[in-house]
């Protein structure tokens, strides 16, 4: 998910027993122009023994390229290259990338060709039910992937005009299952473990991804129903994982200070790169005591010192919780 499954993100849902996490999109064009920042996004976190590299784009050439030096780059810790064609996002189909593949499949075969021949690792892809509702070619899309030689597929049971309204087509989604000897993995609705559970037993799926569900939520991976107080734990310590990656005097694209050692700036002082922070850590307060005021609180939130404010202040609600 972009702007989300960042390395804390995904650390901290290794932490609570994901089997596999996966990078945000990545930009084969990004890529391809040598962005920094863009190779970032590749980086495994320090806990991560292995990660699954998602890649978009729609030019077969450059997506096997731009995969081998990803390959090259991580070695070992490169789980497999995923290619995303389900995002329906209008600046990413518009280019004819996403889930703009599904209405050119033979393109969308090319590109899986292109990778599975550049790279030693296992290629999967993900896709949608279809690019409408009246076009729900999943089933064949599935298959033409699969003579192009795909390890896997990741169904979502939406369209894409649907984006990420209405309900998740799961039938789609085991009539992928029933039509290829490949495993299928399913998303979608998927907002608990006995969502995950359903869907295995519905759908037949070899495996479940999880995406929104687990915002906020990283019990989702064990069923656990968390306590107001592991609530706040989780929140801090995401926030924790955070800082350590993204503090700009640890930050990849920041120009190396001129100091032997750098000068922290006050913990009370704005920070920018904390922007993010707001929304995500906002996913937690869901259930809270005082959850709309928390909310508000962590969206005026500028400075370390603010966040740790707002952590003490939901450490004592959570304390009243009734036992």
């Amino acid at each position: 998910m972009a702007g989300v499954t960042d390395r804390a993100f995904r650390t901290l849902c290794i932490r609570y027993g994901a089997g596999l996490t996966f990078s945000e999109m990545v930009s084969a064009k990004g890529l391809e122009y040598n962005g920094v920042k863009t190779f970032a996004l590749t980086d495994p976190a320090e806990e991560e023994a292995v990660l699954a590299v998602q890649l978009f784009g729609s030019e077969p050439d450059c997506m096997a390229r731009q995969a081998a030096r990803v390959a090259e780059r991580l070695g070992d810790r490169l789980a497999l290259i995923d290619v995303n064609m389900g995002c329906p996002v209008r600046k990413v189909v518009r280019r004819g990338e996403g889930s703009a593949l599904m209405q050119t499949p033979e393109l969308a075969a090319d590109i899986i060709r292109s990778i599975v021949d550049a790279v030693d690792v296992p290629v999967t892809a993900k896709f949608r039910s279809g690019w409408t509702n009246e076009e729900k070619n999943a089933v064949d899309f599935a298959k033409r992937l699969e003579q192009a030689g795909v390890s896997l597929v990741s169904v979502h049971g939406r369209s894409a005009r649907q984006m990420y309204r209405g309900d998740a087509d799961w039938d789609v989604i085991a009539q992928v299952k029933e039509a290829v000897d490949i495993p299928v993995a399913g998303s979608g609705d998927v907002f608990s473990h006995d969502d995950a559970r359903r869907m295995r037993e519905q759908c037949g799926v070899d495996a479940v991804h999880v995406a929104r569900g687990a915002r906020g939520n990283p019990w989702i991976f064990t069923g656990h129903e968390p306590s107001h107080a592991e609530r706040v734990a989780a929140m801090h310590e995401h926030f924790e994982l955070y800082l350590h990656y993204a503090d700009p005097l640890k930050a990849r694209d920041e120009r190396p200070s001129t100091s032997d050692e750098a000068i922290p700036a006050p913990l009370d002082a704005p920070a920018p790169y904390l922007s993010p922070l707001r929304a995500q850590l906002a996913w937690y307060v869901h259930g809270l005591p005082s959850a709309a005021a928390l909310r508000r609180t962590l969206s005026e939130a500028r400075s370390i010192a603010d966040f740790e404010r707002i952590f003490d202040e939901a450490g004592k609600l959570a304390e009243g919780e009734p036992r």
